[in-house]
């Protein structure tokens, strides 16, 4: 831009506007009193004042005089007008120089401003630099506008990060400006769950460039040779899971197609791995490979057949285990039918006529019978334990009732006390209060039958009742008849 805009200005204002040409000087009174001079007409010495003044001459207030500033070297443009000076006429040239032939007037105020104006353009220079619409002013500012919005362009391109995000082999090419892993899945709104798969893992820092792939985990219901648990996968295909979680495939049975594909919601899976049992039959072994479900079918694959009660060594149920050894048991039997006897319960009652110590049956019992069946077997040839599968009442049992004394017994039997009792007993029973002779009649110590004793007052049989009973019961028959009743020992009394 030309300095002549700045010069015109300062130049050419209004007097009392501009506070370095002119300062706050006030204008004429009487702006059209001045004389006019005749063109070409040089005026008089002293005739008429030029009004054109310097700017360092003006008169400026303290508060507006300009700062003193250094010289710089600033090349004067050449032949910049001075447009709207005192004196200029309109038309002459161009504004600000008058033709040549202008006269004395204007050769005067040249001269004054030839002799001011190499100070004032110093000034003018300086402030010239330093106002605040220069150019340079100007052009900073958007300088600086330009360099600000070329860094952030920068920054914000450095920032932008090409990411490959496969998610559950679904891939596609996205920007991002995450930092790491988690930041790029949470903005892509993937949720991630515990079991699931992310590589590079959660919170691992990302570049442009990098891939960045999530497998979602799917449970599968696997019962595993006959054991069930709840797994997780990421592989998509029934094949594929079996892979990841090292199951055996070959000769292996499955419950589904290898190649069915595992939704998000998962599967059940029945998976019978092939193993290794051997078969024990009829004298021979037979190891076969097999992928059977229960032993049974283990069996028939050896080509065995089970008839009748024949059995294994393990439940024909059962899974069998790889390296198993089963043992087939041929089993023959029948049934045996076999007849117990109920043993009798005794009933006892007090009876007062009896003598303390006493005791009389007054109903003898009678035993029950009982009918059981069993069961006979015979494996591979050894006899077994006869088994107990049935039994039925067929007699019920008569119970026994037995009279007790409970009558005080008298200390003795006057007159047969003093004799000797005891050798009559060990000659006649031998001493046995229970001895019965060999005809069935006579019994006990003394070998009483049974009318006798029942008349002396005993009551039931006499090998029944207590020997100090028996031995009463004979004193009282000897104070009746004497040693009569026992013709071949009786002599035994006297000693």
């Amino acid at each position: 831009m030309s300095n002549a805009r700045y010069e015109t200005y300062e130049t050419y204002g209004p007097a009392y506007a501009d506070p370095v040409y002119g300062g706050f000087d006030a204008p004429p009174a009487d702006l059209h009193s001045a004389e006019t001079l005749a063109h070409g007409t040089p005026g008089a010495p002293g005739a008429y004042e030029d009004t054109y003044r310097p700017a360092y001459e003006a008169q400026t207030p303290p508060s507006c005089e300009a700062p003193t500033l250094p010289d710089y070297e600033v090349p004067t443009l050449p032949g910049l007008p001075r447009q709207g000076a005192p004196g200029d006429e309109p038309g002459s040239g161009f504004a600000g120089y008058p033709d040549p032939g202008t006269g004395a007037r204007a050769g005067s105020r040249a001269a004054a401003r030839n002799g001011s104006h190499r100070r004032s353009a110093r000034r003018r220079k300086a402030r010239y630099a330093e106002r605040p619409d220069s150019p340079m002013r100007r052009l900073l500012p958007q300088a600086l506008v330009v360099a600000f919005l070329a860094g952030g362009t920068t920054a914000f391109v450095a920032k932008d990060k090409a990411i490959e995000l496969n998610v559950d082999g679904e891939t596609r090419t996205l920007h991002t400006f995450a930092d790491d892993v988690t930041e790029l899945l949470t903005e892509e709104g993937v949720e991630i769950g515990a079991h699931d798969v992310v590589a590079p893992g959660p919170g691992t820092e990302i570049s442009s460039g990098d891939e960045v792939a999530v497998h979602y985990a799917r449970p599968v219901r696997l019962t595993l040779d006959g054991h069930r648990r709840q797994v997780w996968t990421t592989a998509h295909t029934v094949e594929g899971a079996l892979r990841q979680l090292g199951v055996r495939q070959e000769g292996a049975y499955l419950s589904t197609s290898r190649s069915r594909r595992i939704g998000r919601e998962g599967l059940a899976l029945d998976v019978r791995t092939e193993r290794t049992v051997t078969i024990m039959a009829d004298g021979r072994a037979r190891t076969v490979r097999t992928n059977a479900a229960t032993v049974r079918e283990a069996v028939e694959e050896a080509g065995i057949t089970l008839r009748g009660q024949d059995t294994t060594s393990v439940p024909q149920g059962s899974f069998p285990r790889d390296g198993q050894t089963v043992t087939v048991l041929r089993i023959t039997g029948g049934r045996e039918v076999r007849e117990e006897p109920i043993p009798f319960q005794v009933r006892r009652t007090e009876d007062p006529t009896l003598f303390r110590g006493t005791e009389v049956v007054e109903r003898a019992g009678e035993p029950g019978l009982r009918r059981v069946t069993f069961a006979l077997r015979t494996v591979n040839g050894v006899r077994q334990k006869p088994r107990r599968i049935r039994s039925e009442v067929v007699r019920e049992p008569r119970p026994q009732v037995v009279k007790v004394g409970t009558r005080q017994r008298p200390a003795s039997v006057q007159g047969a006390d003093h004799l000797d009792w005891q050798g009559l007993a060990a000659c006649e029973s031998g001493g046995r209060p229970d001895a019965v002779d060999s005809s069935g009649t006579y019994g006990g110590l003394y070998q009483f039958d049974t009318r006798t004793w029942q008349a002396l007052g005993g009551s039931g049989r006499p090998q029944d009742a207590p020997a100090a009973e028996q031995t009463y019961r004979a004193k009282k028959l000897y104070v009746r008849r004497g040693a009569s009743p026992w013709p071949h020992c009786g002599g035994r009394l006297r000693g």
